[in-house]
């Protein structure tokens, strides 16, 4: 009898499954079968020498189901293998927003397990050219993970996490946090304010370009001062901003943000975020 652990791996040929294929196929803990519909899928697959295996020969041999899926047809996918594993098995997501926002079938005997990576971060000391240029983690930098166990038990967690930090590796840590904790991070923290200002640091950018300023010379500057910004307002140098930098800083905040911003991370406005990630549609009712 095996030791491994079976996982009928999902969306095994799209972004994120390529990814765990080439993570763990060939580690001596898991015996991995990969389930795949598109034909792209099924080339990536073919390109990396996996055959895939069809749905339900895969769930009646699984330990561990991952839904490597679009958060559009997740929760449509899972209502149809969810009711097809063993009791016991661990269904896993790598996203919390088909998760948080209800999703995932209601069943009693399976674990239900979440995570996602933070990415190597900006303050980390990479060396190598190859870390350097992992900017999304998993390849060659090493970055930290967050997990959560939304229902099942310490056994599962545990599966789950060890399961996690091999598919991210090389991982630093792993954060225990809720579901609910989760989707504050991403989609509210990382996605619904951070890609929203960082986007508007590129259209700012290429304001300057447009005024006149050649490409080179705002790119070298806004590049160094994204740098020098980011330690001084996480704390990672000892110096302050000047006070004129402060002051003209207030005076930019006033202008480009709303003061009730902050009102995207109540638990009402998390949920509704989700939602629109997995309908693919604002809710009329959060529009501005």
């Amino acid at each position: 009898m095996s030791d491994k652990i079976t996982i009928a791996l999902f969306g095994a040929g799209g972004k994120m499954g390529c990814r765990i294929t080439d993570n763990i196929k060939s580690k001596n803990g898991y015996a991995v079968l990969a389930v795949e519909s598109g034909e792209h899928g099924l080339a990536n697959l073919a390109n990396r020498g996996v055959t895939p295996t069809s749905r339900d020969e895969a769930l009646a041999q699984a330990d561990v189901v991952i839904l490597a899926l679009p958060d559009r047809v997740l929760g449509r996918v899972a209502h149809e293998v969810v009711p097809k594993v063993k009791p016991g098995t661990l269904v896993m997501t790598l996203d919390p927003a088909a998760a948080h926002a209800g999703e995932l079938p209601v069943r009693s005997d399976i674990g239900y397990f979440v995570s996602h990576p933070c990415h190597p971060s900006v303050f980390d000391n990479f060396r190598t050219k190859e870390e350097i240029n992992d900017f999304f983690g998993g390849i060659h930098a090493r970055q930290a993970i967050v997990c959560a166990l939304m229902q099942g038990t310490e056994a599962q967690y545990d599966l789950g996490e060890c399961l996690a930090c091999d598919i991210y590796a090389p991982v630093t840590r792993a954060h225990r946090i809720t579901v609910e904790q989760m989707a504050i991070l991403e989609p509210a923290m990382a996605e619904t304010v951070a890609i929203c200002l960082v986007m508007t640091l590129r259209d700012a950018l290429e304001e300057a370009v447009g005024k006149g300023v050649p490409r080179a010379a705002a790119e070298d500057f806004m590049f160094g001062h994204i740098k020098v910004e980011l330690g001084i307002a996480f704390g990672r140098v000892n110096f302050p901003f000047s006070d004129g930098a402060k002051l003209i800083a207030k005076y930019g905040k006033d202008h480009i943000l709303k003061p009730d911003w902050r009102k995207l991370f109540e638990s009402d406005s998390v949920r509704d975020q989700v939602r629109a990630i997995v309908s693919g549609e604002i809710p009329p009712s959060s529009k501005p």
